[in-house]
């Protein structure tokens, strides 16, 4: 196992809500042009006392996504640094023409959040469970699209983002994401981090299905399979040399996520594979339906998002290559 790796399968210690505020509450007292626009959701991630503390700073523009993202690139002109916030669905699908146009097309630098992505929506069901979002966000030249595995990257990006050029589209759940890895650890764009080492299948993950992954490959290991296992980091750009060395290493490859396959992180790796070095890759994560409601769990198996679906499609793609 990777020595960044604190991975338990437990609880984490603090909430992705918390580590988001802490880290925004840091980014302001450090630079008074970093701004935070919210769509009327302040109470979802637990952001009244942030605009308490900085009203000059934090913004609730509403329930008016497209405004909101008008008003973050017209403060870009003015100097400022903005990040904004609303449910996955709101921040991508709802405003994608003022995201292309206004953010990527025009080149400003605006940092869009897309929080309770895929199932994590749970309970507000199909109308705000966002499958789609990764595979809309590809298509935007130039753009970072990022699908935090645990709340530390979520803390690192936050801040290494602040500065970066063009869009920068961060989805992520508001809570019950697992500690993965160690406070300090450092992540770059477009370079994937490998948790667990192995020879017969690789396993590539991103979001909440890295740590799924890893529970696969303890799994797997039970059974005397060795699963390497990479969290992608970002989808965009992709981290090319890392999957064509597994894909070599191993000869097999599993993709899983909180998304759509059609347009996501399978599709990525499955593109540039074909491409490159044909290989043996199954995808695991949303197969073309809407979504529904039902907590975690629930929605987990019935989107086939568990360890025991990507253990079983690991042995496939195993069997498959030989």
């Amino acid at each position: 196992m990777n020595r960044k790796i604190r991975y338990t399968g437990k609880k984490p210690e603090r909430e992705v809500f918390e580590i988001f505020n802490s880290t925004m509450r840091e980014l302001i007292e450090d630079d008074p042009h970093v701004i935070y626009l919210d769509a009327d959701l302040m109470g979802s991630l637990k952001t009244q006392e942030l605009w308490r503390a900085f009203p000059k700073n934090v913004f609730n523009t509403g329930i008016q996504e497209a405004n909101m993202i008008g008003v973050a690139c017209g403060m870009y002109l003015n100097g400022m640094k903005p990040y904004v916030h609303s449910f996955a669905p709101f921040t991508s699908r709802r405003v994608f023409d003022q995201v292309f146009l206004s953010i990527a097309y025009a080149e400003k630098s605006v940092r869009v959040i897309g929080s309770d992505a895929g199932i994590m929506a749970t309970h507000n069901g199909g109308t705000h469970m966002c499958f789609e979002d990764v595979a809309m966000m590809r298509t935007v030249p130039e753009a970072c699209v990022v699908d935090v595995s645990d709340p530390v990257m979520c803390a690192e990006f936050l801040k290494e983002t602040k500065e970066r050029p063009g869009l920068t589209f961060l989805r992520m759940p508001r809570r019950d994401l697992p500690d993965i890895y160690c406070p300090g650890t450092r992540f770059e764009e477009g370079k994937g981090m490998v948790l667990r080492e192995g020879g017969d299948v690789t396993l590539i993950g991103c979001g909440i299905m890295v740590a799924t992954c890893l529970q696969a490959a303890e799994a797997l290991r039970q059974e005397g399979i060795e699963a390497r296992v990479i969290d992608i980091v970002t989808i965009k750009p992709l981290d090319r040399e890392l999957v064509l060395e597994s894909a070599v290493k191993t000869g097999a490859v599993v993709t899983a996520e909180n998304a759509n396959v059609i347009g996501g992180l399978g599709s990525a790796v499955t593109e540039y594979l074909a491409m490159e070095r044909p290989t043996r890759v199954l995808r695991v994560g949303i197969e073309d339906t809407f979504g529904r409601v039902g907590v975690e769990s629930f929605l987990r198996e019935a989107y086939g998002l568990t360890a025991e679906h990507i253990a079983s499609e690991a042995k496939r793609a195993i069997a498959l290559k030989n």
